[in-house]
Formats: C-alpha cells, sequence, structure tokens
C-alpha cells in the first residue's frame, strides 16, 4: 500500500513520501497563482480552483485560500467561501450545496501522534470531515478531525468544533455546543 493509499483511508502514514510532496507542491503553485489574482478576474480564479478541487456546480472562494492538496475537497453547489479559509485535505472534505462560510475558516482532517516518538518519525493520520448541505459556519470557526456537521446547522463565529453536530443545530462556543435546534 502505497503512503497516499494509507493517508486517504486514514491509516498512519509518512507525510515526507515523494509523492506526497510533489502532489503538496502543486497545489502551492497554483494557489500561489489563485491568491494572486484579483477580484474581478472571476473566469481565471474558477479555472485554478477547478485543477484542484472537485466541484458539482458554481462557487466562490475568496482569496487567500489555503489547502494541502485539494483533490480531496469535494464542494457541493452554490458554495461561498470568505477570505483566509485553511482546508488541511489529508483525508476526505466533503462539503455540501449551498455550505457557507465566514472569514478565516479552518477545516482540519489532519492529526498527529501523541506519543512524540511517534510524533518525531514524521507520522501523521487524517480523518474525513463532512459538512452537510446548507450549512453555516461563522468566522474563526475551527473544526478539527473526524467531525460531522449535519445539514441545515448554523456554527457561531469563534467555535472550535470537537464533536459531531447533528442536522439542523446551532452550535456555538470552545469546545462548540448545541444551544438549540434550528426549525
Amino acid at each position: 500500500m502505497t503512503q497516499k493509499e494509507k493517508m486517504l483511508s486514514g491509516q498512519p502514514y509518512n507525510a515526507a513520501d515523494l509523492q506526497l510532496v510533489f502532489e503538496r507542491l502543486r497545489c502551492s503553485i497554483i494557489l500561489s497563482k489563485y491568491n494572486k489574482k484579483v477580484s474581478y478576474e472571476w473566469c481565471m480564479k474558477n479555472r485554478l480552483l477547478k485543477k484542484i478541487l472537485n466541484t458539482k456546480g458554481k462557487f466562490y472562494i475568496r482569496p487567500p485560500f489555503y489547502c494541502d492538496y485539494g483533490k480531496n475537497i469535494y464542494v457541493g453547489k452554490n458554495f461561498f467561501c470568505n477570505f483566509g479559509c485553511t482546508i488541511l485535505d489529508v483525508a476526505p472534505v466533503i462539503i455540501g450545496d449551498n455550505a457557507w462560510f465566514g472569514p478565516n475558516v479552518q477545516i482540519y482532517t489532519a492529526s498527529h501522534a501523541i506519543n512524540s516518538r511517534e510524533r518525531n518519525k514524521g507520522i501523521e493520520f487524517g480523518k474525513k470531515i463532512y459538512i452537510g448541505n446548507n450549512v453555516w459556519i461563522g468566522g474563526n470557526v475551527i473544526v478539527l478531525p473526524g467531525i460531522k456537521i449535519g445539514d441545515n446547522c448554523v456554527i457561531g463565529a469563534g467555535s472550535v468544533v470537537t464533536k459531531s453536530i447533528p442536522n439542523n443545530s446551532l452550535a456555538v462556543g470552545n469546545p462548540a455546543k448545541i444551544i438549540r435546534q434550528i426549525k
């Protein structure tokens, strides 16, 4: 099994593997071009992101935007993402239709061993993140590895999502807690 196959299946893998290094480099080059484009260059910007992201329809991501690979990000229709988003996509990140991200949202699939000897070997692993349809994630929200945010949810600004959030929920805080259901 290759390091990439291990990475995508959630197993421990070596991030220094040459194939992975080259894939991150390719993504970085594309994002560097994307992040330098001015806002009216809409068509060119979308063409650049379509080289790395898996998209279903119209989307708009305001630069700067950062990710590891891009190919592990699946974006639904009518996705809007404000300035400064970071998605560490060592595992799949699935974003549903009509999702909105405020500025500086951070999505982390990547994780590392708690044991320092393992961590110092460069071994890491990832856990898939799922964000449902009609989800609004406020500014400066952090979503940790392995989280599922259900359909029709709102995550309040500044929240840190450490546990999955069921459909139709409003969650806020650090750690994010459900404060009510959305009708």
